[in-house]
């Protein structure tokens, strides 16, 4: 299992300084998986990556003032299924 890098930080970072209205959904480690932090913004968009703990999650979306919430209680919200059916009917209508 990959744990988490410098470089997840990194992106992280540039999602929550470059979108508006992001949220924050820790998810628990799994089988397959380390603890990863799902990023959410205002219109669906998204990104996810591993973090070194459900703590180091939770801090560093309030450092950066986004609210993070336990995925395993909230799930994910709505606005990112959307956006995930947006995206799948662009890339129909583009032939990808």
């Amino acid at each position: 299992m990959r744990t988490s890098d410098p470089a997840d930080e990194a992106h992280l970072r540039d999602f929550v300084t470059s979108r508006r209205g992001v949220e924050g959904f820790v998810e628990p480690r799994t089988a397959v998986s380390d603890v990863t932090l799902l990023l959410v913004a205002h219109d669906g968009e998204w990104t996810r990556r591993r973090v070194p703990s459900v703590g180091w999650a939770h801090d560093f979306a309030n450092g950066h003032g986004v609210p993070s919430y336990d995925a395993a209680v909230v799930g994910v919200p709505a606005r990112m299924r959307e956006w995930n059916k947006r995206q799948k009917e662009l890339r129909k209508e583009r032939g990808f």
